[in-house]
């Protein structure tokens, strides 16, 4: 249902200072207003609406559940309507490029080579997010992204790029104990696990021919990032992916832990709206990702 009259915009830039701050007056100083006035747009816009978005408690303001939501959606939309509109006023005939990607891929193959694309395409100002660990869709303030699912996302323009199995890994300094102990080692390290794949260990039992590992500890993690990070520091055994940690098992950082391979139903897809595939900028990334990642 479309709104009779929407909000001003004012009146959005202003709910998201008072959002964040949890507070009228640091909003104001941030906006250059006085606090009454922050007050007033956002009775305005409460109004608007039809809904309550804070609660005014003494001390500080409290979201309500419809303020979580409409903060998580607007503020990204805010951002990017500046930064097209900074990029209009600085570059004339020059391109933007938004994109969106895992915080590992981003670190472990994205950045390292995003030099050659850089080069090939000087005309073109990258964006780069990697504030989502794992982004489960094409968000509207990106033209492109990298997304790790079992299927091409629907209504998109899509590229598969690879596959992501998973493989068992530790810290160098177990290597040792690993050989020695074999099938036992579970029993004396601790097991590293992603939240996001919580049945990974048991896929990887089954593949090995093993019952579920029952280690000393289980130590959990909300992204893969901190997965890696954590096996590189000695906490335990964790399974990764593959390909992505290439360079830590080549630099001994890591070592594998048995030699099977976990195939997993993720791949890696490049992802665009069908109109922003047609953007030069995004038919240049999509030549540029077939190139570097793109296998079979």
């Amino acid at each position: 249902m479309r709104l009779s009259r929407p909000p001003p915009l004012k009146n959005l830039r202003a709910f998201c200072a008072a959002a964040r701050h949890r507070s009228f007056k640091f909003a104001a100083d941030e906006l250059c207003v006085t606090p009454s006035a922050v007050s007033h747009q956002m009775k305005e816009l409460e109004t608007a609406l039809g809904m309550r978005l804070f609660e005014r408690k003494t001390r500080a303001l409290e979201l309500t559940t419809a303020a979580h939501r409409l903060l998580d959606e607007v503020e990204p939309l805010l951002e990017a309507l500046d930064n097209t509109l900074a990029q209009l006023a600085r570059r004339n005939g020059r391109q933007t490029l938004r994109i969106r990607v895992p915080a590992l891929f981003a670190n472990e193959l994205f950045i390292p080579r995003l030099s050659s694309f850089c080069a090939a395409n000087p005309n073109v100002d990258v964006q780069l997010d990697t504030r989502d660990p794992r982004p489960a869709a094409h968000p509207p303030t990106a033209d492109v992204s990298i997304l790790l699912a079992d299927s091409a996302p629907p209504g998109m323009k899509s590229l598969r790029l690879f596959s992501s199995p998973l493989i068992a890994v530790c810290a160098r300094e177990y290597a040792p104990r690993v050989a020695r102990l074999g099938r036992e080692l579970f029993g004396t390290l601790a097991l590293i696990v992603d939240r996001t794949r919580p049945f990974a260990w048991d896929k990887w039992a089954d593949e090995v021919g093993l019952e579920t590992p029952e280690p000393k500890q289980v130590i959990e993690f909300d992204t893969m990032s901190a997965v890696v990070r954590a096996a590189e520091r000695g906490l335990g055994v964790a399974l990764v992916p593959a390909v992505l940690c290439d360079s830590w098992m080549r630099s001994g950082a890591l070592v594998r832990v048995f030699a099977v391979q976990l195939e997993t139903q993720d791949s890696y897809f490049l992802v665009s709206r069908p109109k922003d595939a047609e953007k030069p900028q995004v038919k240049a990334l999509t030549r540029w990702a077939v190139s570097e990642y793109q296998r079979g």
